[in-house]
Order: C-alpha cells, then structure tokens, then sequence
C-alpha cells in the first residue's frame, strides 16, 4: 500500500507543505487538524486522509491514529508539526497562556508520540519527526515561553534515539529559521501590557527588527523538503534557511558572553 505519513498541525503552513509534498511523492497521507473544514482541499487529493487531531485532546489523537491504521494498515512516519508562538514580557503572559504554550509545544507532541509507538514498535520500523525551530538552539528577546518549549523538544528528542533506535524507530530535529508562514499572525500570541514601562524598550526594539528578520523567510515548501531528506538521511538535526544556518554558525563560533552581546547590539538594548 506504500508508505504511510501523519502530520499534525496540517490545515496550513509548513504542515499543509509536507502533506501535499508526500503527497506527489505518492506516499499515502495522514493530514490532521483541529477543524478538518480547513482541510477541505486536501481531501480532494488521491491517497489523502483528512482527519481530526488536538494534540490536547488524547481522544482526538487516539481516533486519528485509529482512523490511519484503518485506511492505511500502519503509520511509517509521525511529524510533529502543530504548534504556536507565545511571546512578550514574562511578566505580562498569565500562567494560564504559558501552560497552553507547553500544552500544545511540548505536551502535545509527547502525548501524540507516545500514542503512535506502538503501532511502529510492532513492525520494528517507523520514523519521527519533530519539527523544532533554530529557536530551540539559540534564543531572541521576548520569547522565552516559546523558546522554552523548542529546547524541551530538542532534548527529549535526543534523549529518546537512545531507546527508541535500537527497536528500529528513529528520532529527526528539523530547525526552521524564519519560514513563510503565519506563525507571526494567527499563530503567534504576544502578550504585553504597556503599563510595565521598563520593558518596552525591548518591546519597541523587536517590533521595529521583526520586518528584517522575516524579510528572507523561506517557503513553507523548503521545510518539507527537509523533513524529506531527515526522513532518509542519518543526521538528528537538520536546520532549513539561510538566516538559521547563520544563526547556528555564529552561536558555535562565539562564546555565551559573545553571542549575548550580539543580539543585544543588534536590538539596541546595551
């Protein structure tokens, strides 16, 4: 029946990319979202399965994964996709949008592995993906809830090759930089109050840079060209985009005291 992908988050961005990637590859494809309505083109196309997933709802995940296996027999490849920003001061983000941040980031993503490790521990093969960002290995102002969830992801990725290889599943880290997406409209939730005046310097410095730093965003198609070559290739890690590439090459290359003091020139904030 050829192979068999489940993406989550796939109703649009670098989700929707991967779906119709493997798609034209011919791979038999899993594409779920909260609201299939979102899907409705994808589920005109050959060998495409649209169905529903809430990485918060454990139900939700048990019957998409319930619902590949029967369409499809199996699941060879889980990509963990769904996701979203939090950003602004710590102090303004509630602990309620915070735990909604790790909820769906990191939470989710476990909840939705950990669901589908069964299916790949039997036939001893499978791989998983999960889609991190260049914010995972190194760090802007005003988003340390997002960050903080990347980083969790990068180390419990790493952490489970250690036992999840041996019985043939193995663990892919694709790193995006600045991606063409709308992670920084509807997928971005930044929380301020302008009432705590000591942090709008930042504040103001990152609004005013946002321009530049998505201003060489690459397509959403790029990431899934990746998660393609993470698929097949031996590495864990694979970064996608110039800006990341130069990101991660600067973070090796300087020390903590060093980098730090790039970014703060860079956002005016010495």
């Amino acid at each position: 029946m050829g192979k068999t992908i489940l993406v989550t988050g796939a109703s649009s961005g670098i989700g929707k990319a991967t779906a119709e990637h493997f798609q034209q590859k011919g791979w038999n494809v899993v594409a779920t979202m909260r609201n299939i309505n979102d899907g409705s083109d994808l589920a005109q196309l050959d060998n495409v399965l649209v169905t529903r997933l809430d990485v918060t709802d454990d139900a939700s995940i048990k019957s998409a994964i319930n619902a590949s296996i029967e369409n499809f027999g199996t699941i060879d490849v889980l990509v963990n996709n769904a996701g979203y920003g939090a950003g602004g001061p710590f102090e303004a983000i509630s602990m309620e949008k915070i735990r909604r941040q790790f909820d769906v980031n990191v939470f989710g993503l476990l909840a939705t592995t950990q669901a589908v490790l069964p299916t790949m521990r039997q036939q001893k093969s499978g791989t998983i993906v999960n889609i991190s960002s260049i914010g995972g290995r190194v760090t802007l102002p005003m988003f340390s809830m997002y960050h903080g969830t990347k980083w969790a992801v990068e180390g419990i990725t790493e952490s489970l090759q250690y036992e999840l290889e041996p019985v043939g599943i193995k663990l892919r880290i694709v790193e995006p930089g600045a991606i063409a997406t709308d992670f920084a409209g509807r997928s971005l939730d930044f929380n301020n109050d302008e009432s705590l005046t000591e942090y709008q310097g930042v504040v103001n410095a990152l609004m005013s840079a946002m321009p530049e730093m998505v201003g060489n965003a690459s397509p959403a198609s790029k990431v899934a060209q990746v998660i393609d070559e993470a698929i097949h290739g031996d590495q864990l890690r694979y970064l996608v985009g110039e800006d990341a590439e130069q990101m991660m090459q600067a973070r090796n290359t300087m020390s903590d005291g060093e980098y730090l003091q790039m970014n703060k020139e860079r956002f005016g904030l010495n």
